[in-house]
C-alpha cells in the first residue's frame, strides 16, 4: 500500500527515472492537469488520483467519519464503463481504454476495498470485482497493467480488494493457478540472501531480490486481508524463516514477517533502497510494516516502528499528502492507537483539512477524557518503546547466524 502510487504508475508505463527521489513528495500541481472538487489533496493527479482518493476514504471511514457525498460521488465518478478504474479520468465523458484513460488493477482494487467497506455500492464494485477476476494471468497473479506480468504488490492489493468485497480469492483459480502460488513462487528462500522476504517480481534471470513494499504487501495477500486491519490477539512469539513441512500461505505470510521484524530491529524503521537515491528513512513502508506485523498477529513486534513512526513521521505526511496520512491512520488502528494523538499530531483532522469536510465527524472526547487520555498517552509512548527495545534484543538473537539482505 505504498503511498508512492504515482512512481509505481510511472514505472509500470516506462518513464520511471532510476534516480527517482526514493520518499517523493505528493505530487506538484500542473497546469496540464486541474485538480477536481471533491478529490482529496492539491497535487496533480494524474497517476496518483483514485489511489489517494480511496485510502482518504477508507481512513475515515475507519475512524468512524462519514465521508462527503462529493468526495465519494467523485470516486464513483471515475469508474470506467467495464468497471476498471483509470489512475485517474480529467474527462470522464471520454471512454476508458484507446487514447483514454487506462484501468489499472491497482487504482481499482483500492476503489473497491474504499466502497465496500463504506456500503451502498454493490454495483460499483460488482463490476469492479468483475474486471479484477477478468485480469488474473495464468501463474494466479495480477500485474499493474492488465496482461502485464504479475507482481507483489499488485496480486496482494487485488486479493484485498476480493476479500473485502465478501469473496474468497485464495480459492480463485480463472486462467490457471491460484493468487496463493502467485506469491509463493515470489518468495525469497529461507536459506538465500533475504530469506523470508518477497519480490517485487523476478529479474530478467529469474532472480528474487528481497523488497520491503513487497514483503508488507506480501503477508496481507497471503492473509486474505486489506489495507484494514483490526487490533486482534497478539502472538506469544517472533517468528523464524522456516522452509520445513508443507509450505502455504500461513507460512509465506509468517516468513515475510520475519523477514520485516528482522529489518525494522535495530532502528525501528526501514530505509529506502531505490537505485541511484540517496539512502534515507523510508516513511511509507515502515508504516506498511506496521500493518503487515499487526495482521499476522506480532502487535507487538510492531510497536516499535510505529513508536518511531509516531515521533518522525508527521513532516512527512505533510508533505506527501492524504495519502501518507491514510497510511499512519491505518497503521495507528492496527496496533490499536489512537490516530488524535500521533506524536502530538491529529492525523484525522489533517486528514479531513485536505479534502471535502467529511459529513459526520468522529465523536471527539470531552475534555475531561482528553486530560485522561493524554496522562495515559504519556505512559503508552514509553511503554511502546520499552516494548520494542525488548522486542528489538529478541530480534538481534533470533537473526543472528543467519545472512539477512537490508530491504
Amino acid at each position: 500500500m505504498n503511498v508512492r502510487r504515482s512512481a509505481a504508475a510511472l514505472a509500470a508505463i516506462g518513464v520511471l527515472a532510476a534516480a527517482a527521489p526514493a520518499t517523493a513528495a505528493e505530487a506538484a500541481p500542473s497546469p496540464k492537469a486541474t485538480v477536481p472538487a471533491g478529490l482529496f489533496g492539491k497535487g496533480d493527479p494524474t497517476y496518483d488520483g483514485v489511489w489517494r482518493q480511496s485510502l482518504a476514504l477508507l481512513a475515515q471511514d475507519t475512524v468512524g467519519e462519514k465521508p462527503a457525498d462529493e468526495a465519494v460521488k467523485w470516486l464513483t465518478g471515475q469508474q470506467c464503463a467495464d468497471g476498471g478504474f483509470a489512475s485517474f479520468r480529467a474527462d470522464t465523458g471520454k471512454a476508458c481504454g484507446g487514447k483514454g484513460a487506462q484501468a489499472d488493477t491497482n487504482s481499482t482494487a483500492a476503489a473497491v476495498q474504499a466502497l465496500a467497506a463504506l456500503g451502498g455500492h454493490d454495483d460499483e464494485t460488482g463490476k469492479a470485482v468483475k474486471w479484477l477476476k477478468d485480469q488474473q494471468n495464468k501463474d494466479g497473479g495480477w500485474g499493474y497493467a492488465p496482461g502485464g506480468p504479475s507482481d507483489t504488490n499488485s496480486t496482494s492489493v487485488v486479493v484485498g480488494a476480493l476479500a473485502a468485497a465478501g469473496e474468497k480469492p485464495a480459492g480463485l483459480r480463472g486462467k490457471g493457478k491460484t493468487p496463493d502460488e502467485a506469491l509463493a513462487a515470489l518468495a525469497v528462500p529461507c536459506d538465500q540472501d533475504g530469506g523470508g522476504a518477497l519480490a517485487f517480481q523476478p529479474d530478467k534471470k529469474g532472480k528474487l531480490t528481497a523488497n520491503a513494499d513487497a514483503t508488507a504487501a506480501g503477508v496481507l495477500g497471503a492473509l486474505g486481508k486489506g489495507f484494514v486491519v483490526e487490533p486482534g490477539k497478539a502472538r506469544a512469539e517472533a517468528p523464524a524463516c522456516a522452509s520445513a513441512g508443507k509450505s502455504g500461505p500461513a507460512r509465506l505470510a509468517d516468513n515475510a514477517s520475519a523477514h520485516l521484524i528482522g529489518a525494522v530491529g535495530k532502528s525501528g524503521h526501514l530505509m529506502s533502497a531505490l537505485p541511484g537515491a540517496e539512502k534515507q528513512p523510508d516513511f511509507g513502508n515502515t508504516a506498511d510494516t506496521v500493518v503487515a506485523l499487526a495482521a499476522d498477529g506480532f502487535t507487538e513486534q510492531a510497536k516499535a516502528p510505529y513508536a518511531w513512526l509516531a515521533k518522525n513521521a508527521a513532516k512527512w505526511a505533510q508533505q506527501s499528502g492524504p495519502a501518507a496520512y491514510a497510511q499512519l491512520i491505518l497503521s495507528a488502528h492496527a496496533v490499536g492507537a489512537d490516530p488524535r494523538d500521533f506524536g502530538g499530531t491529529d492525523l484525522v483532522r489533517a486528514l479531513d483539512k485536505l479534502g471535502p469536510a467529511p459529513a459526520k465527524a468522529a465523536a471527539e472526547p470531552s475534555a475531561e477524557a482528553e486530560e485522561k487520555a493524554t496522562e495515559k498517552s504519556g505512559n503508552s509512548v514509553w511503554w511502546i518503546i520499552g516494548v520494542g527495545l525488548v522486542a528489538g534484543i529478541g530480534v538481534g538473537f533470533l537473526f543472528s547466524g543467519r545472512k539477512k539482505n537490508r530491504p
